[in-house]
């Protein structure tokens, strides 16, 4: 799956620039998402009538059941402005000042996780592949952290940032490779 970029104007900008960027990706998360979600309920409907156990209390715990795994799947949108990084989930919206920044934590494992925290009690915790995808939003981001670090709020995380920087400069050159034919 490729993700998409993209930079646009917002009437609610900010004092330095009125860029906002965010990831074209997550539609394409929501319908597959949704497409898994659709399938898992007509899969357990389908074995269910083929049982002859099919009625209308299973047919909605089947419903319930398949509407959480759409919940489960349902990704974070990801959107970054001059100083600032939200993630707008199903229930809540956390933002980040990312001139503001006091840590930045990468958490590996089964799902990895970058962690920002900032001075105001901000807390966004997102998946690095979104940044990486989308020059854009890590542009965003690293212009804060610099912000930050020049300030003297940033207390860990450059390695963290290192790290991220490094996966979306090697991605972006594999971009330009495949776009200019060059890759092997």
């Amino acid at each position: 799956m490729r993700r998409r970029f993209t930079a646009r104007h917002s009437w609610r900008s900010t004092a330095r620039s009125g860029t906002e960027a965010h990831s074209h990706q997550w539609a394409e998360d929501l319908r597959y998402a949704g497409c898994w979600a659709v399938g898992f309920l007509t899969l357990l409907l389908v074995v269910d009538a083929a049982y002859g156990t099919l009625s209308t209390l299973r047919s909605g715990f089947w419903a319930a059941l398949a509407l959480t795994l759409f919940l489960i799947l349902l990704p974070p949108r990801v959107t970054a402005g001059p100083g600032w990084l939200a993630t707008r989930g199903l229930f809540r919206t956390r933002r980040v000042r990312t001139d503001r920044l006091i840590s930045v934590v990468w958490s590996d494992g089964v799902a990895q996780r970058l962690v920002l925290k900032d001075s105001e009690g901000g807390l966004v915790p997102l998946d690095p592949r979104v940044l990486v995808d989308n020059p854009c939003l890590w542009h965003l981001l690293d212009a804060g952290a610099r912000v930050s670090r020049e300030r003297g709020t940033l207390e860990c995380g450059t390695v963290a940032l290192r790290r991220l920087s490094s996966k979306v400069d090697g991605e972006t050159a594999r971009a330009v490779f495949r776009a200019s034919g060059m890759d092997a």
